[in-house]
């Protein structure tokens, strides 16, 4: 008998990789959903799900994501959370008056519209830069507010994403005015410190501090970017949490050699079972996240 359950989320597409890198990142709507059955098969219990347009430019369309959402639930019944974050291209990038450019607030949020049962929330403000682009993504508190309200108004349970130490506090303060119940979910994210401002490398170190400065009742999972995604997974276990792979945040299985999102599902599974552990269903993990059933969009 395995020691615990363990949430085992699959993000798939993300809102920076495109096909120039990897051929294997699926970004339509049927790819999107077919390689979440996949995964599904091989024992992912939740979906992260970012949406792209016709031309693979990133995209928080909420018609666009019902659609993905949709060809999901008639193929399996993972948990499907749809992102809020978006991305570096199509949709989500704006213009300022003075010129710099920033991912869209206002199109970002249309990310709660489509039906999911969560939705990921950036409770911070960062300047991101790759090549010659440079965006500010910014999640003021009102605009926080904002957010958490479209959310609980629509049953929509938070995936907290925080980078740094502080990002927690904000989460404690939106908690604190009651815009999430336990148990809280919260990934938390490493690795992006080349991208984005004020971001955490993976260190052990690192990732005990945060394990130790959640709040009360959370469970949490690690999102390791690039080369930290395996060890901070495993880590991640070692320290009581879930476990989070796929392609938005790592292309790679091994040193030069390009992934698929399933084999990195069925990576994490024979590792837990190395462990004693087993993956949740997903009526298994809404039970331990405790979600309702699925919104209707």
């Amino acid at each position: 008998m395995a020691d615990r359950k363990v949430i085992l989320t699959i993000a798939p597409t993300g809102g920076m990789a495109d096909k120039s890198v990897t051929p294997h990142l699926p970004t339509q709507p049927e790819e999107i959903a077919e390689d979440v059955y996949r995964c599904w098969q091989a024992g992912a219990s939740v979906v992260a799900v970012h949406a792209r347009r016709p031309d693979d430019g990133a995209t928080c369309d909420p018609d666009i994501y019902r659609r993905i959402n949709g060809l999901i639930r008639e193929r399996c019944d993972i948990v499907i959370n749809n992102s809020t974050g978006g991305g570096i291209s199509g949709d989500m990038v704006s213009t300022l008056p003075d010129g710099r450019q920033e991912i869209a607030f206002e199109e970002r949020i249309k990310g709660t519209l489509a039906g999911a049962e969560m939705c990921t929330f950036d409770p911070h403000i960062q300047c991101m830069h790759r090549d010659d682009l440079e965006l500010l993504l910014d999640t003021s508190w009102s605009r926080c507010i904002r957010l958490a309200e479209a959310m609980k108004e629509r049953g929509i349970k938070p995936e907290w994403e925080v980078m740094s130490l502080s990002d927690l506090n904000w989460v404690n303060e939106l908690i604190a005015l009651g815009y999430d119940e336990p148990p809280y979910y919260i990934n938390i994210v490493l690795g992006t410190n080349r991208l984005m401002s004020g971001a955490t490398p993976y260190t052990p170190r690192n990732l005990q501090r945060f394990v130790e400065d959640l709040p009360d009742g959370a469970l949490f999972c690690v999102s390791g970017v690039g080369p930290a995604q395996l060890p901070s997974s495993v880590h991640s276990l070692i320290l009581g949490g879930q476990a989070r792979v796929g392609l938005e945040d790592n292309i790679y299985y091994a040193r030069g050699r390009l992934a698929t999102n399933v084999e990195l599902v069925e990576r994490m599974v024979r590792i837990l079972g190395e462990l004693n552990l087993e993956p949740a269903t997903p009526a298994e993990a809404r039970e331990m996240l405790g979600l309702r059933q699925p919104v209707a969009s």
